[in-house]
């Protein structure tokens, strides 16, 4: 539904995934039409990772599910951006709230989030 409103594939909706590994709460971007690959990520970080319930993630986000963004962040978070998003020259990724979001390209979101680059979609 995002991407018909933008005008945009759905792969260039960029979504922000909260993410706990060990004691640390970290987030993974990934193009809209991505899986998250379990093993993948596990693999990356070293650790398995669950995600974070609705309470969990406005408390560490002070955003909602869905309205997550990956920078702006009020509270420091680790910010991980998956190679799916680089298909795109431009993403969508949420700004706040669940009806909001910003056109961005992937490598200036990665920048303004000091984000790592990793493989974990599937």
């Amino acid at each position: 539904m995002a991407a018909r409103v933008h005008q945009v594939e759905p792969g260039q909706i960029a979504k922000t995934l909260s993410l706990k590994v060990k004691q640390e709460i970290i987030l993974v971007v990934m193009s809209g039409n991505a899986r998250l690959d379990n093993k993948k990520l596990r693999t990356t970080l070293g650790a398995k990772a669950r995600m974070l319930s609705v309470d969990e993630v406005i408390n560490a986000t002070g955003h909602p599910v869905g309205g997550v963004c990956p920078f702006g962040l009020e509270n420091p978070l680790t910010v991980y951006c998956d190679v799916s998003l680089q298909a795109f020259s431009e993403v969508l990724p949420a700004a706040g709230s669940t009806h909001s979001c910003v056109r961005i390209t992937p490598q200036r979101m990665a920048e303004l989030t000091e984000a790592r680059w990793v493989d974990v979609s599937q």
